[in-house]
């Protein structure tokens, strides 16, 4: 089955997805968010960039504060994932995603590439570690 997951901002939108025998996570695409109050022209955005890999479900990162409490963009999130299944008729789960952008940052910078060519993959990336992290507790 395939899952591909989003890393959802208001700027920009991070999409992954994992191979079919759900092993390995990898950046897809980074798309430019439609603005705060579009959700469901993200979601369109989304399910057209996704639609021919055969995506069975979606996972959506849910930015928990570090004291686990939902701040305004986990509310965002949980709304657009709301959308998001709306538009694509497909399971969506939610996933905790603290600290995948460090981890994303992270590994870029040990890639070397420059600030401008980080900031263009380093949401794609988180979605990777987010997907990457969703299908290990899955299989626990």
């Amino acid at each position: 089955m395939r899952y591909l997951a989003v890393d959802y901002g208001t700027k920009r939108i991070g999409l992954a997805i994992c191979d079919e025998l759900e092993i390995a996570a990898s950046p897809l695409a980074q798309i430019k968010s439609r603005a705060r109050g579009h959700l469901f022209a993200d979601a369109q955005a989304v399910f057209q960039v996704t639609a021919e890999y055969g995506v069975a479900e979606y996972v959506v990162g849910l930015p928990y504060n570090m004291d686990g409490s939902l701040g305004p963009q986990a509310q965002l999130c949980q709304k657009f994932a709301q959308a998001l299944g709306e538009v694509t008729a497909k399971p969506v789960h939610l996933f905790d995603e603290r600290l995948t952008s460090e981890v994303a940052e992270a590994k870029l910078l040990k890639a070397g590439l420059s600030g401008k060519k980080r900031r263009a993959r380093t949401d794609m990336v988180a979605a990777a570690v987010i997907l990457q992290s969703f299908l290990e507790a899955k299989d626990r």
